[in-house]
């Protein structure tokens, strides 16, 4: 299996990530308190949650908090500078005690892909190891589009934890290190997949890798809040009338190689950087602005053409 063909546009979206944040930051602390503002109307949940009406239950304890599906776009969108995606996600995890804009906060975002039942029967035939080697080159390959069109590349140093499948659960989850270019802290992409009747719940943590302790330690607890529910579980698939996926599980480790960090984790690791600062920081990016002045006119607020002010 070619593992490039898993990546397409991932990183332009990461570059189109940092343009929107970039916009943003034209009038600094008008956007900071934009942002203040826009934290203070998401509403935090915990205990036991019904996801997409009936799917799965997200049983939520004490020490994490959840945002429903529009609060985790007000934050994706609104207040980290990522443009909408077409598919909202089902919500977001934070830590007890944390807001988005807390310089230690980290997030998980759930999704859910309906691509359809997908095999394990490879799980004891992959070959980890080699399937690094090729997300590596692939994303060796596409630093040469990024790096021509005045984009920051990428890095991927290898496994921060090797993936793992439990046939019992049906839950997939592994843990990866990347390089950006200008960025002195390695970052961390944790993912879950947990494998369901019609398709997958997708859990992505990004972070820094300083904070691989804490991650590491509680990803096991986000790992066991969210099942499928009766109907929708792995084992009430019906081969006579649901659809199988078109790929494996070692696509399921490989396709998100760098579109998680676009969604989540590189525009995160800028916004702490500034928040620690108290001011406007471009970090490795100054020379990228040239670029994005011929492309786009500056606003005072990302929020200002915003739905979710």
């Amino acid at each position: 299996m070619k593992i490039s063909k898993l990546l397409p546009g991932s990183v332009l979206f990461l570059a189109l990530a940092f343009v929107g944040w970039a916009q943003a930051q034209t009038n600094t602390n008008d956007y900071y308190q934009a942002a203040q503002r826009l934290a203070s109307q998401l509403k935090y949940q915990s205990g036991t949650i019904q996801l997409q009406g009936g799917l799965a239950t997200l049983n939520v304890p004490p020490t994490f908090q959840f945002l429903d599906g529009d609060d985790a776009e007000k934050v994706l969108v609104g207040l980290w500078g990522n443009p909408p995606s077409s598919v909202k996600p089902l919500g977001m995890l934070l830590p007890a005690g944390t807001t988005p804009l807390s310089t230690n906060c980290w997030a998980v975002t759930v999704d859910y892909a309906a691509d359809g039942y997908v095999k394990d029967d490879d799980a004891a035939r992959i070959n980890y190891d080699d399937l690094l080697k090729q997300m590596q080159k692939a994303v060796e390959e596409a630093n040469k589009e990024r790096q021509a069109k005045g984009y920051p590349t990428a890095e991927l140093l290898g496994w921060a934890a090797p993936p793992h499948y439990d046939p019992q659960t049906h839950k997939l989850y592994w843990a990866k290190k990347y390089r950006f270019t200008g960025q002195d802290m390695d970052t961390l992409n944790y993912n879950i997949r947990i494998l369901g009747r019609r398709g997958v719940l997708e859990l992505n943590a990004i972070a820094g890798m300083n904070q691989w302790d804490v991650i590491n330690d509680q990803m096991p607890q986000v790992l066991g809040m969210v099942n499928f529910d009766q109907g929708n579980r792995y084992a009430d698939f019906d081969p006579s009338v649901d659809k199988v996926a078109k790929y494996g599980l070692a696509a399921l480790v490989a396709g998100g190689t760098l579109a998680v960090a676009a969604k989540l984790g590189f525009l995160k690791l800028i916004w702490v950087a500034i928040l620690a600062a108290k001011k406007f920081i471009l970090v490795a990016f100054a020379s990228l602005l040239a670029i994005f002045k011929k492309w786009f006119k500056p606003k005072s607020s990302s929020l200002s053409s915003s739905p979710y002010k």
